[in-house]
């Protein structure tokens, strides 16, 4: 018999229960984590428009009755949240990412990124030494924010949330899926091969597709990829990761229910933190440039 993922958590997600720290806020804007499970839906509720309404995701038919994006995951994860107070009650959520830290994943049902390519590296010794004692991995995923939101102030808002909360549970890599409109990968080729032979992650710590979904990136020549239209053919969430200088998977994975193809994303937080962190001193003129390349991540 199959299992679905519940509708409603049967267990706290990991923070997410009154209490749980506010971030940012500027005017009538804020960013925090979900503290309620209503929160949690509301956020369900703005995935499912944009990834299944707005774009060409597949909803089962338990989705498509609650109008509501859903999966086992949402039990388990923090639900980062941008709120507009302006804003009607049910309507106040305008962005979220899905944030799965490793000692949660560990304890319950692993990566969600696990399903499509193998972290077996990332896992191991040698990686835990070079993160340094005491540091994780965190899982981003479920990334959107409202059409009417899509700003550099709302973009970075979210991201010095990320930024806060990566201090608060000394988070060492980033890493999580990213993805390209369509299921033919024929159509990305440059751009897959301008990825495997510019971003690759180091062989040491290679992440790669899993057997049976492994779509090969390496399709050109280095030297035959016109690297201008190669960039230009990079959807604004991989753009905006490569800006601030992630690394890439080997191998990319086909996403039917989403309509999407996938590339494996690391990023080494201190690359996130050192700009966005309040607990930095930076200056205004630096927290301003670096912001600008971020914000076509979303």
């Amino acid at each position: 018999m199959k299992r679905y993922a519940p509708i409603r958590p049967t267990v706290a997600a990991a923070q997410a229960m009154a209490g749980a720290p506010s971030y940012v806020r500027q005017g009538s804007l804020e960013v925090r984590l979900a503290r309620s499970f209503k929160e949690i839906k509301a956020a369900q509720k703005l995935r499912y428009k944009i990834f299944y309404e707005e774009m060409q995701a597949k909803p089962d038919w338990r989705m498509r009755m609650a109008k509501r994006d859903i999966d086992a995951y949402d039990v388990v994860c923090d639900h980062l949240l941008v709120i507009d107070h302006d804003r009607k009650k049910k309507k106040q959520i305008v962005g979220t990412y899905r944030l799965l830290r490793q000692e949660v994943a560990q304890a319950h049902r692993g990566f969600y990124s696990a399903g499509e390519f193998d972290l077996t590296s990332l896992m191991s010794g040698p990686f835990k030494e070079q993160m340094g004692p005491d540091r994780q991995l965190l899982e981003l995923g479920r990334s959107c924010v409202h059409k009417d939101y899509r700003a550099n102030s709302t973009i970075n808002m979210l991201w010095k949330g990320i930024a806060e909360y990566l201090k608060q549970h000394n988070i060492a890599y980033m890493f999580g899926c990213a993805s390209f409109e369509g299921t033919d990968p024929e159509a990305f080729k440059e751009a897959f091969a301008y990825l495997y032979h510019n971003h690759l992650v180091a062989d040491d710590f290679k992440v790669r597709a899993l057997d049976g979904q492994f779509v090969e990136m390496n399709t050109m020549a280095a030297d035959e990829i016109d690297v201008k239209r190669a960039r230009r053919a990079l959807p604004p969430l991989v753009k905006g990761y490569l800006r601030i200088g992630c690394f890439i998977g080997d191998g990319a994975v086909v996403d039917e229910q989403f309509g999407t193809t996938d590339v494996f994303i690391l990023l080494p937080v201190e690359r996130i933190a050192s700009r966005y962190s309040k607990h930095y001193d930076l200056g205004a003129e630096a927290n301003d440039t670096e912001e600008k390349k971020l914000a076509a991540a979303l």
